[in-house]
C-alpha cells in the first residue's frame, strides 16, 4: 500500500534518489493515495496509457486530497481531457524538431541554442509542451547525441548562450551533469549556460549542497525554475531556492498560464510576490502552447492581458514577468502587453498609465541619435549582425520599404503579370 503519511516519516524522505524510486507511476499506487471513483480510475488509466504518469511523493504530499480543484492535483494527475483532440493541436508546435540541426539540439535564435540532455523528469506535468517526448523510453537522449550537440556549438562561434533542458537536467547524476556543463564551459565563445528545471518545485530534495557546489564552479550559470501556483511553496522548496541563491546562482521563473490553476490576477500577483521574496525573478508568463493533449489548460490571450493589467504599476517592476506567446511554427516568443501607447505625432507621444491617466511625452527637438566616433563598442565588428526581419526596415543602410511574407498572393499575381523570366529574377 502506498501510504504517503508513513513515507513522510521515512528516514529516506530527504533523499532525492529515494523520491525518484518511490514515484507514483501506476493507477494502483495513485488509488492507494487518493480517493477515486471507478469511472475516474478508468479515465485516468486511459490517459496514462498515452501520456505516462509520474508524481514524486513530495509533490503528492502537497495535494489536497478532498479538493478536486487543487492546483497541484490538476498539474500532476492524468485527465481524460488529455485525449481530446483540440482545434489547434500540433505534435511539434514550436518546430523544435524542424529547427534541429542535430538530434536534441534546437537552434532557433541567432546567438543561442537549446540542448536537450534527457527526456526524463521527476514528475510529468500534465501541461508539458513536450509531453509527446517526455517519458518515452524508446526516445532516450544518448551520450552521442549530446556530444554531437556540443560539437555543433563548438563549430558555431555566434552561439553565446546555451540552455540545457529536457526532461529535467537536474535528475541526471551530478557527475554526468558536470561532464556536460564542463564541456560546454570550455567552449570559448559560450558566455552563459542556463538550466531549465522544475526540481525546486516537485523534488526540492535534489538541490543538495554537493549539486550546488558543482554548479557554482562553472559560473555564470543561470537557473530557470517553474512555479505555477503559490501553494507550490513549502519549507522544502524555500530552502532549495535559498541554497541556490546563496551560491550566487541567478534564479528566474517561468510560469505557464493554466486554466483552472492560476488564471486569476490575484493568484499570479501572490505568486510573483513569493518568487521575489525568495530571490527568484519572474521571467516569463507563458501562454499555453498548442501541443497535443493540453487544450483544456489553454486560456484566452485576453486573460493574460487582464493579468498583466493587474501587475504593471500595481507591484514592483522587477516582479512583473513578460507575458509571451511562443509562436507556432518556430516563430519564437512574442511579448504581448496591454496597449499603453495611444497615439503619436512628430513632436508628441500620447500615453496612458496603469491608473488610466493619459499624459503627453514631448519628443526632443533633435531626435536623431548620433553615434560618437570614439565609441569602441560600435566599432567592434563582433557585435554587428546582418539585419533580420524588422531590423531591415530600421537599418539606415538599407533601402527596403516593406517586408512581404512568403506566399503573398498579391506579389505572386503581380509577378505572373510581368512574365515568368522577370518573376524569377525577383
Amino acid at each position: 500500500m502506498f501510504q504517503l503519511l508513513n513515507l513522510k516519516d521515512n528516514v529516506n524522505w530527504p533523499d532525492w534518489r529515494w523520491q525518484m524510486r518511490r514515484r507514483i507511476r501506476s493507477m494502483e499506487e495513485l488509488a492507494d493515495f487518493i480517493n477515486l471513483t471507478d469511472d475516474e480510475k478508468l479515465n485516468i488509466q486511459k490517459a496514462c496509457d498515452v501520456f505516462p504518469m509520474a508524481i514524486t511523493p513530495y509533490y503528492a504530499s502537497l495535494i489536497k486530497k478532498e479538493d478536486p480543484g487543487c492546483p497541484v492535483r490538476i498539474q500532476s494527475i492524468p485527465d481524460f481531457q488529455e485525449l481530446i483532440r483540440g482545434c489547434g493541436d500540433m505534435e511539434d508546435p514550436l518546430h523544435e524538431d524542424t529547427d534541429s540541426p542535430t538530434p536534441g539540439l534546437t537552434h532557433r535564435y541567432p546567438d543561442r541554442v537549446l540542448l536537450l540532455v534527457t527526456n526524463e523528469c521527476s514528475m510529468y506535468c500534465r501541461h508539458c509542451t513536450r509531453k509527446r517526448k517526455v517519458g518515452d523510453r524508446g526516445g532516450n537522449i544518448s551520450d552521442s547525441d549530446i556530444e554531437r550537440g556540443i560539437m555543433y556549438i563548438k563549430s558555431h562561434p555566434e552561439i553565446r548562450d546555451v540552455l540545457l533542458s529536457g526532461g529535467d537536467p537536474l535528475i541526471l547524476p551530478t557527475v554526468r551533469l558536470e561532464r556536460i556543463v564542463r564541456k560546454i564551459r570550455e567552449i570559448p565563445h559560450v558566455e552563459v549556460i542556463r538550466i531549465g528545471t522544475r526540481t525546486p518545485v516537485v523534488m526540492p530534495q535534489r538541490i543538495t549542497n554537493s549539486l550546488v557546489d558543482m554548479i557554482k564552479k562553472y559560473h555564470p550559470i543561470w537557473i530557470n525554475t517553474h512555479f505555477n501556483h503559490p501553494c507550490e511553496f513549502s519549507p522544502e522548496s524555500v530552502s532549495a531556492l535559498a541554497r541556490l541563491a546563496d551560491a550566487g546562482i541567478p534564479l528566474g521563473n517561468q510560469t505557464v498560464l493554466l486554466r483552472g490553476v492560476n488564471d486569476c490576477p490575484m493568484v499570479i500577483k501572490k505568486l510573483v510576490h513569493l518568487l521575489v521574496k525568495n530571490r527568484v525573478r519572474p521571467y516569463y508568463l507563458y501562454q499555453c502552447d498548442l501541443s497535443r493533449g493540453i487544450e483544456h489548460f489553454r486560456t484566452p490571450v485576453s486573460k493574460g492581458i487582464e493579468i498583466m493589467e493587474a501587475l504593471i504599476g500595481h507591484t514592483s517592476g522587477f516582479a512583473v514577468p513578460t507575458y509571451v506567446v511562443d509562436a507556432p511554427g518556430g516563430g519564437g516568443k512574442i511579448p504581448v502587453l496591454p496597449n499603453y501607447l495611444i497615439s503619436m505625432t512628430n513632436s508628441k507621444i500620447l500615453l496612458r498609465n496603469y491608473e488610466g491617466v493619459i499624459c503627453v511625452y514631448e519628443e526632443a527637438a533633435n531626435p536623431d541619435s548620433i553615434c560618437k566616433p570614439s565609441c569602441s563598442i560600435c566599432k567592434d565588428k563582433s557585435f554587428h549582425e546582418k539585419p533580420v526581419g524588422l531590423q531591415k526596415l530600421i537599418d539606415p543602410s538599407n533601402n527596403i520599404i516593406s517586408l512581404v511574407p512568403e506566399g503573398n498572393t498579391r506579389k505572386a499575381r503581380n509577378s505572373s503579370h510581368r512574365g515568368g523570366a522577370h518573376a524569377n529574377a525577383q
